[in-house]
């Protein structure tokens, strides 16, 4: 039986349901569960040849083997802002994430602003800006660096 638009969720309660996989034992933001198989996921400032992903299983890949959840354990979100949009498919979030690097230790935060869209439940497109430098420094900063 095919679900009806009241039975599926919008695109605020997916980001929600987001939110909590990023601090899950398997961290990640964007959990297979809720990818359409066509989604498009974008992070523009990322370096080239790393900023767009088409398909569910091409993301899957790109993160299961250069994802953030490799690098970091992520502790904390902490939402910002949700602006609703004239499109019911879209919100735009702002929101930081917190976390520990685990080769090192150190523990750092970046800020970030996603676009998502949805539809049937499901992810059809997220960009997400992130604090490249910011990023960076956690990244390359030891723990006696203070």
């Amino acid at each position: 039986m095919a679900r009806s638009a009241t039975d599926t969720a919008g695109p605020l309660s997916v980001y929600r349901r987001m939110r909590e996989a990023v601090l899950g034992a398997e961290a990640t933001l964007l959990p297979a569960e809720l990818l359409a198989e066509d989604v498009v996921v974008e992070t523009p400032f990322s370096p080239p040849g790393a900023g767009r992903h088409e398909g569910r299983d091409a993301w899957l890949e790109h993160y299961r083997t250069n994802g953030a959840a490799l690098l970091v354990r992520f502790e904390r979100f902490r939402e910002l802002a949700t602006h609703q949009t004239d499109d019911p498919e879209v919100i735009v979030v702002e929101y930081e994430l917190t976390g520990t690097v685990t080769a090192t230790g150190v523990r750092s935060s970046v800020t970030c602003i996603g676009v998502l869209r949805v539809r049937d439940g499901l992810i059809r497109h997220w960009r997400e800006y992130q604090d490249v430098l910011a990023i960076s420094e956690a990244l390359s900063r030891r723990p006696e660096d203070g």
